[in-house]
C-alpha cells in the first residue's frame, strides 16, 4: 500500500520560513519523480515544485521561484520543501505527490497523493 505522509505545516508570520517533509512508503522511491502542490480556499490545486527521480532536475511555479526549494533524500524516501520569505498568498493546503518516471514538470496527473498539510501565513 502506497503512502505519502506530509508533515511540517503550521502557522507562521509573513517573512518567515517552514520546511515541509513527505515520507513515502510502499513504493520504490527512486522510480518516482516527486512534487509539491497546493490548494487555497476557493482555488484550484496548483503545482508548486517538482523534482526528478535522482534530484538534479527541478521545476518551480513562478510564484515561488527564488523563495522555495525542493529536495529529496532517496536514502530516507523523503522529499522536502523549504519555504522562505513566506507571504499570506502562500496560505494553502500543501500536498505531496508522486509520479512514476524520471522527471515531471507538474502538468501531468500524479499517480499518488498525500493527505495534505495546512500552511497558514499571517500578515
Amino acid at each position: 500500500q502506497v503512502q505519502l505522509v506530509e508533515s511540517g505545516g503550521g502557522l507562521v508570520q509573513a517573512g518567515g520560513s517552514l520546511r515541509l517533509s513527505c515520507a513515502a512508503s510502499g513504493v520504490t522511491f527512486t522510480d518516482y519523480a516527486m512534487g509539491w502542490f497546493r490548494q487555497a480556499p476557493g482555488k484550484e490545486r496548483e503545482s508548486v515544485a517538482t523534482i526528478s527521480w535522482t534530484g538534479p532536475r527541478t521545476y518551480y511555479s513562478d510564484s515561488v521561484k527564488g523563495r522555495f526549494t525542493i529536495s529529496r533524500s532517496n536514502a530516507k524516501n523523503t522529499v522536502f520543501l523549504q519555504m522562505n520569505s513566506l507571504e499570506p498568498e502562500d496560505t494553502a493546503v500543501y500536498y505531496c505527490a508522486a509520479k512514476y518516471g524520471t522527471s515531471w514538470s507538474g502538468g501531468e496527473e500524479a499517480d499518488y497523493w498525500g493527505q495534505g498539510t495546512q500552511v497558514t501565513v499571517s500578515s
